[in-house]
């Protein structure tokens, strides 16, 4: 076949014909080909046969005509530009740092970080899985604590978290939570929306005055305050124990670096935001949070631990630990929905450490520190007065009456000050702060000359130092040139699998291209550098892009308004949801708590209807993977009054376009419910069907599948809630948002007021690039590519389910459970060998136990996608050979998959050669080496191991 593609001819491809051939991987004549396989004459005939008629959309999407990809990076240019970069002293948890460069162009800039999935398969994650180690290393020495994990969204969001877990392991009966006065304002607005629905009371206390009287089951403090005080909270530890209470602290691991850690005066939870480490402000996130707990409690730990374990040659390996936990969410028994993480930012964390090591965090800490001291001391010098006179990069100063005039005139010089009440000026110092910005500070206070800072060495409390060194083991001390740290990079880099190695064709997670022209925007300092909490007039262009998306995405989807403040799919979830029940609440129907969910759903559904103080009702599914009607129908009329919402995923979880999806909506519509449609598969609709159209209330959208943010090794992403008019009033709000119509509400499930911004140029640009014909031509390109591979697998894998006219959607679910039970190969095994073919293997056993789903997206072209059917055909060919007596299951190249390098050079006893193992079907080029052998999950899960082993364990 030629390699050069012919250009898209048809006239409504025309405007964005240049992007749509490199985005969409078959060209109009491999797409040809792909549909006589199928039997049909053209792409429209497909979809045609596919697509149920009743939920096809008869009108285009009202969206702007597409522009090439030089144009859309001009007009972001222009919109970055717009924002005025201005020196961020407001503090509230975000503050000015510096990205190493080599970890900026290594890490943030590299797909070979950013376009990699979740480590699920471990043995091709053994580089970003190490990055998580040192990151859970890193935030357990300085937090003080026995085990952290490998990330949270956001700090708001990792408070409460740290919430519900005390909740569980409290000592004492009781719903109250008391949450120290002096925490960041937006972590109090994240916990009163996370808490009421699960009928939890949050007391805020000023903790000079001592416990309230009253049973609490837990305690909230932030340490420094948000006010910069730094309190001794040790004795106030021992009381809530005393009380039977559990005890979180928030705090900032800088600061961490010189004060004694919460975990040597008692806190169980320590949480946080490691933003602060070399993270872009990026107008509110992506940022790691992070989460660690003392020994007795890592089971409790939401999202993701990494753990150590044995290969099946006996050597160290990384994978995720507690992985059944992880993998199957205890849908109506969980108590998270968080089944992400902040990956990509928690490398670049944790890189920031081992680039700068110990002393190298000690020396910024202490630059911080000596920046605030010489400000406070002027100002004190002036006569001005602090509030606290204990802190680390943290000032409130009195300003009585002027507080606001100081802030405008700060404003003018380039600097962002935080105003806390009319006589309160707060000021936060950063990696950033120079003498110059003090000197602007001052100036706006009025103080000239500076003075009155020198000979005062610290304003740390000596009780409260930190003893003792940090960060002690070698990977912190090892990688400080910029020659080490490059290599440092690239060796984690090779021992992974991302996009830019091959094809990742994970079921229900849409691995498609995240093109150069949609990341490249990411790090424009106009986007990049901008405080959450900046003034409207200082954001123009933030503004202008988001309320774009946002308008793009209610077109795209049938809605009337989209929100993009939720900063993960499962945030999405729960914002849908609590906008239902404040619906029902609104209509005096607040007994309305029951929400119907399908038996195949994802495990996110039922935790989010938990988290949302939902009662879980599983609804029946018949054999060929549709909802069963009749269960349904049962369900509603049972339920009645207290019917609130039924979920559903469309095209459904088991990758088919359902004919009775309208059906069902009319259904939960006659009873009074609302009904919640999961976008987790839009990839299958856009520009075919809306589903504010066709029966959905509300929905969340996955950017990062559906609109081209890539998942950087397990997170960021952005699940943006969309509601049909009725809903508009209960979509999320923020106390400190920028725009005063959007502060009250039903409170925020972020904590900062667009989630994740910083990354929301990138589906601006997908949706810029390709507009609406691109994107319909995107959707159907994927259907065809996921019914190609169905074919072309039907005589070695049979797909499970399909539609009308025996297709799927955008993914199909290969069915090996007859396989398994005629040879004992299993799904593992298929996906480990898929490794030595040189491909990240599909969705393992989800939906449906023993299947592998397959999802190829619209970005594979055909020589890929038939690369892949050859390796799978391949390996039937090898099944076979086990049915037929060749090898035993145990002695067979899938069971002793995938085959390491070291393997070759060691005594080779297996029954099947070198050549089978390692170059099976002839590969030879590009062949990827894995660096490690199966993972023994059971033996991790026994010795629990989750940082930084000593260099010994890795001696041959």
């Amino acid at each position: 076949m030629s390699d050069q593609r012919p250009v898209i001819r048809s006239d409504a491809l025309e405007p964005f014909e240049d992007f749509v051939r490199r985005h969409v991987g078959p060209s109009e004549e491999e797409q040809s080909g792909m549909l006589k396989v199928l039997g049909y004459e053209t792409l429209d005939a497909l979809i045609d046969a596919a697509v149920p008629g009743s939920v096809r959309s008869l009108d285009a999407l009202d969206l702007p005509p597409a522009m090439s990809e030089r144009e859309v990076l001009d007009e972001l240019r222009r919109l970055a530009a717009q924002n005025r970069i201005i020196e961020p002293l407001i503090g509230l948890g975000y503050h000015g740092t510096i990205t190493p460069g080599v970890i900026r162009r290594n890490v943030l800039e590299s797909p070979a970080w950013y376009t990699a999935y979740t480590p699920y398969q471990p043995e091709i994650s053994q580089g970003r899985l190490e990055a998580l180690l040192n990151f859970q290393t890193m935030v357990s020495d300085l937090s003080g604590l026995d085990t952290a994990n490998a990330s949270l969204l956001d700090e708001g969001t990792a408070v409460a978290e740290a919430v519900t877990l005390m909740h569980r392991r409290a000592d004492v009966e009781s719903d109250r939570v008391l949450v120290d006065a002096d925490c960041l304002p937006q972590t109090i607005a994240v916990l009163e929306t996370r808490l009421e629905p699960l009928g939890m009371q949050l007391t805020v206390v000023d903790f000079d005055a001592g416990l309230p009287d009253g049973d609490f089951f837990g305690m909230v403090q932030q340490y420094p305050g948000c006010s910069g005080a730094i309190r001794d909270f040790a004795a106030l530890t021992d009381a809530a124990h005393a009380r039977g209470a559990k005890v979180a602290v928030s705090t900032d691991l800088l600061a961490l670096t010189l004060l004694k850690p919460p975990g040597e005066w008692g806190a169980d939870v320590v949480v946080g935001s490691s933003q602060r480490f070399g993270v872009p402000l990026w107008y509110g996130g992506p940022h790691a949070a992070f989460m660690a707990v003392r020994a007795g409690l890592e089971r409790d730990l939401p999202g993701r631990l990494v753990g150590l374990s044995i290969d099946a040659e006996d050597r160290p390996a990384y994978r995720l630990a507690l992985q059944t936990r992880e993998q199957h969410i205890r849908r109506e028994k969980a108590t998270s929905n968080i089944c992400t993480a902040q990956v990509l930012l928690a490398v670049v964390a944790s890189m920031y450490a081992v680039y700068h090591g110990p002393e190298g965090l000690r020396g910024i800490a202490r630059r911080v520190h000596g920046r605030t001291l010489e400000l406070a001391g002027a100002l004190q010098h002036a006569g001005l007065e602090l509030v606290h006179r204990e802190f680390f990069d943290t000032v409130v100063v009195r300003a009585p009456g002027r507080a606001a005039g100081v802030v405008a005139d700060a404003h003018t010089r380039g600097i962002l000050l935080r105003l806390v009440d009319r006589d309160h000026v707060g000021i936060s110092c950063g990696e950033t702060t120079t003498t110059e910005v003090v000197a602007a500070v001052l100036a706006a206070f009025g103080v000239t000359g500076g003075g009155g800072g020198a000979g005062t060495e610290t304003a740390l409390p000596a009780a409260l130092l930190r003893r003792g060194p940090i960060l002690s083991h070698p990977v912190f001390s090892e990688h400080h040139s910029e020659t080490g740290m490059l290599r440092y990079l690239r060796l984690l880099s090779d021992r992974d699998f991302a996009l830019d190695r091959g094809m990742i064709p994970l079921g229900s997670c849409t691995m498609k291209l995240n093109a150069t022209t949609e990341m490249e925007p990411v790090a424009l300092p106009g986007f990049a550098d901008i405080h959450p909490f900046a003034p409207l007039q200082s954001t123009p262009g933030y503004l202008a892009l988001i309320e774009d998306l946002e308008r793009w995405l209610a077109n795209v989807t049938g809605y009337a308004k989209v929100s993009v403040q939720p900063n993960a799919g499962s945030q999405g979830e729960l914002a849908g949801l609590l906008a239902i029940r404040a619906y029902h609440r609104s209509r005096g129907e607040a007994q309305r708590d029951v929400c119907l969910i399908p038996s195949s759903a994802h495990g996110t559904n039922a935790a989010s209807a938990v988290m949302a103080g939902m009662r879980v009702v599983v609804v029946a599914a018949l054999n060929d993977g549709t909802v069963d009607l009749e269960d349904l129908r049962r369900e509603c009329h049972e339920h009645g009054e207290r019917l609130a919402a039924m979920m559903v995923t469309y095209p459904s979880t088991h990758g088919v376009y359902e004919e009775g999806i309208g059906d069902m909506c009319a259904l939960v519509h006659q009873h009074g419910g609302q009904v919640y449609i999961d976008g987790a598969n839009l990839n299958a609709l856009l520009g075919l069907a809306q589903p504010g159209e066709f029966g959905g209330d509300v929905s969340h959208l996955n950017l990062h599948k559906t609109f081209c943010i890539p998942h950087g090794g397990g997170g960021p992403g952005v699940g943006p809630v969309a509601v049909a008019e009725h809903l508009v009033p209960f979509l999320p709000s923020h106390p400190m948002h920028p725009q005063p119509e959007h502060r009250d509400g039903i409170g925020p499930v972020s904590a900062a007021p667009f989630g994740s911004a910083g990354i929301l140029p990138i589906s601006w640009a997908y949706v810029r690039l390709l507009s609406g014909p691109g994107l319909a031509h995107a959707t159907k390109s994927a259907v065809l590519a996921a019914n190609y591979v169905a074919a072309r697998l039907a005589t070695s894998f049979p797909t499970l389910y399909s539609g009308k006219n025996g297709l799927v959607a955008h993914e199909c679910i290969l069915d090996l459970r007859p396989l398994t039970k005629s040879t004992g190969v299993t799904v593992d095994d298929v996906a480990k060998r898929l490794i030595d073919y040189g491909f990240h293997a599909p969705t393992v056993s989800f939906p449906v136990a023993g299947t592998l789903m397959v999802e190829p997206t619209e970005s594979e072209d055909l020589t890929e996608l038939d690369r892949f059917c050859d390796a799978m055909i391949a390996i039937r060919a090898e099944i076979d050979q086990i049915a037929a007596g060749r090898w035993s299951v145990e002695d067979s190249p899938l069971r002793g998959a995938p085959h390491t390098a070291a393997a070759l050079v060691s005594a080779w006893e297996r029954p099947y050669d070198r050549q089978t193992a390692v170059f099976p079907a002839g590969l030879t080029a590009g062949k990827y080496w894995p660096p490690v052998a199966r993972i023994n999950q059971a033996y991790g899960d026994r010795h629990l191991m989750c940082t930084c082993p000593p260099p010994e364990a890795f001696a041959s």
